[in-house]
């Protein structure tokens, strides 16, 4: 079929992309969260998981890979760093060429989140962001370099917020059943708010590594619902339930169309 005949897909499609990398680092991390500090064990140190990004009729819009790596703060503290890269593919990329690139630093003895920092280009907009997090003045300083006047300081409530992506396989070591609920704090962009992260039930997923049982997680944001939840929108993750707890699916609902990703390649931790 010609590819002219999807030219409105093709132009949402980079949107659908666009918007899947903030929003998956905060699930990813969310799921980590809770209203007391605990370690961080969601990614080890050498861990790389590879998602094809499909949308309508591109089953290989874009591709997203998420590395974790161990590395120093300026203070010479150990770290965490989570990785996220998004990028285009295929026929949208012939029509959209767009790349993104994200990094959360995270203090693996509390779980905190220390620094996250967003940049990338595409043919409308640049993305220069970055956001310090000061739990001595329980303040997070949101810096944009791209468009200042977003800039702002935000306070920050109880708990310890931490993103959506480098804490979604903190679940393999959640012991949580369908019917139940963990309740966290999240950092997006500019924000922090409250989301509840919902066990649904279990599903067989199958995926280009193979075949799973899996748990299937659903953020909701049930008070005050902001950006993508105000919208009627939706977030799903499905968590294989073997040894490897790898989040195997995740899939993003938004008005105008439904991104899935399937996990296409897994690299282990360094030993």
């Amino acid at each position: 079929m010609d590819a002219a005949a999807h030219l409105p897909t093709v132009a949402v499609a980079p949107t659908v992309i666009r918007r899947l990398l903030p929003l998956w680092f905060v699930l990813l991390l969310a799921l980590h969260a809770t209203a007391r500090a605990e370690a961080f064990t969601g990614m080890r140190p050498g861990e790389q998981f590879t998602y094809k990004v499909g949308f309508a009729v591109f089953p290989r819009a874009g591709e997203l890979t998420i590395t974790a790596a161990a590395a120093k703060d300026a203070q010479g503290r150990e770290v965490v760093q989570i990785s996220t890269d998004i990028a285009s593919r295929g026929i949208v990329r012939g029509f959209y060429a767009f790349e993104n690139k994200a990094s959360a630093t995270i203090d693996p003895a509390s779980g905190r989140l220390l620094h996250v920092k967003e940049s990338g280009e595409d043919p409308k907009r640049a993305t220069d962001s970055e956001t310090i997090f000061d739990y001595t003045a329980r303040v997070a300083r949101h810096i944009d370099r791209s468009r200042p006047e977003r800039s702002t300081e935000i306070p920050i409530p109880e708990g310890d917020p931490i993103d959506l992506i480098s804490a979604l396989v903190q679940t393999r070591d959640w012991d949580i059943k369908p019917g139940e609920k963990r309740d966290v704090l999240v950092h997006f962009g500019r924000d922090l708010y409250p989301l509840s992260i919902h066990a649904e039930g279990y599903e067989e997923v199958r995926t280009p590594i193979g075949k799973f049982r899996t748990l299937v997680l659903v953020p909701r944001m049930t008070s005050n619902p902001k950006g993508l939840f105000k919208r009627g929108g939706e977030i799903k993750v499905w968590i294989a339930q073997d040894g490897s707890r790898l989040p195997v699916k995740m899939q993003l609902v938004l008005r105008y169309g439904t991104a899935s990703l399937l996990m296409t390649n897994y690299t282990a931790a360094a030993k």
